[in-house]
């Protein structure tokens, strides 16, 4: 009795189109040219909202990967934001550290603390894992309101820099923060084209047919929390750092998160792309009409819901659909082998 060969279907890279391509590129190369030659002809105003921009993209691209590639919906990821910006006050001010060399260490203290504060999160699921990360960081703001040292519940300023001459403070933290954008974007991507990034999206899909498959569904999922909690971290060190100024109201604010999540849900969720559009989107509106107060948050709220029903999958994901456009592919689908 003979046995024919059973042929299984290849797994090929979906991409877009060759000139979809070219266009996206082409677009993107022209935004990083921007920000690279912005310091030799813009402002000191449009360097310090590049940083916030970058904070803003940053943040949002940690939310994400969390969210829409590991299906773990955080609503405390302001909690290692706020660590992050505490830690590089205190290193700055009671330790006497350079806050330049003190983000990358404030960012690995937002990691670090990530590791058992996890421990309470993943016992919960669903809902109760998004309302516990919330409690999470609301327990860490009320802590740090309490410790003098770093300025109680009113906050404190950054004195480190006291000394310094103040267009070096401005070109240095604007060299870091395109420098981490970029990073950002490069790891980000290299990750998810990964085993390890197809396998944190077969967890999102569905945690059992995941573990059935020899993945390690605890393992990558504390990778990937860890992961973020260093991204929010450097974004909350750098905004600090380009602000001067911190208190608990403002490094732990759940608007942080809301920001982040009104971002990728006008961008994209579980997409590269859906970060860098909402990023922009929610700076322009932030910064042109943030003045009108109430108005403004009922602005936001209207255009999150408009998004939700008219396009769920943001812009990116609109653009995928009629254009087949995609600038970083990470997906891979199943063709038969000829």
């Amino acid at each position: 009795m003979t046995s024919q060969a059973i042929k299984l279907p290849a797994v090929k890279e979906q991409t877009s189109s060759s000139a979809n391509k070219v266009v996206g590129a082409a677009a993107l190369l022209a935004l990083l040219g921007l920000a690279f030659s912005l310091p030799f002809w813009g402002e000191a105003y449009w360097m310090h909202e590049f940083v916030t921009i970058a904070c803003y993209f940053i943040f949002a691209v940690m939310w994400n990967l969390l969210a829409g590639y590991g299906g773990m919906v955080s609503v405390g990821q302001q909690a290692y934001f706020g660590i992050g910006g505490y830690t590089l006050i205190a290193l700055g001010n009671l330790g006497g550290m350079n806050p330049f060399l003190a983000i990358p260490i404030a960012a690995l203290s937002a990691a670090l603390l990530a590791w058992p504060l996890s421990k309470i999160a993943f016992r919960l699921s669903g809902g109760y894992f998004a309302i516990g990360t919330w409690v999470i960081a609301e327990v860490v703001r009320l802590t740090v309101a309490n410790i003098n040292a770093v300025g109680g519940g009113s906050g404190t300023s950054l004195t480190a820099f006291r000394g310094m001459d103040r267009s070096f403070r401005q070109f240095g933290t604007y060299w870091i923060a395109l420098a981490a954008v970029c990073l950002t974007l490069l790891l980000i991507y290299l990750f998810l084209r990964s085993k390890q990034g197809l396998a944190l999206q077969a967890i999102r899909d569905s945690e059992v047919a995941a573990e059935s498959q020899g993945i390690d569904v605890k393992k990558m999922k504390l990778m990937v929390y860890i992961v973020a909690a260093f991204g929010c971290g450097i974004a909350g060190s750098l905004f600090f750092v380009n602000n001067l100024r911190i208190s608990p109201d403002a490094a732990f604010s759940v608007s942080w998160t809301a920001f982040g999540i009104f971002i990728i849900m006008i961008g994209g969720i579980g997409r590269i792309e859906g970060a860098i559009f909402g990023t922009l989107i929610f700076w322009a509106v932030d910064h042109f009409f943030s003045d009108y107060g109430t108005w403004y948050l009922i602005g936001l709220g209207s255009l999150a819901i408009v998004m939700t029903l008219v396009a769920p999958k943001g812009i990116a994901g609109v653009l995928h659909v009629r254009f087949s456009w995609e600038l970083f592919p990470t997906k891979r689908v199943f063709s038969p082998t000829k």
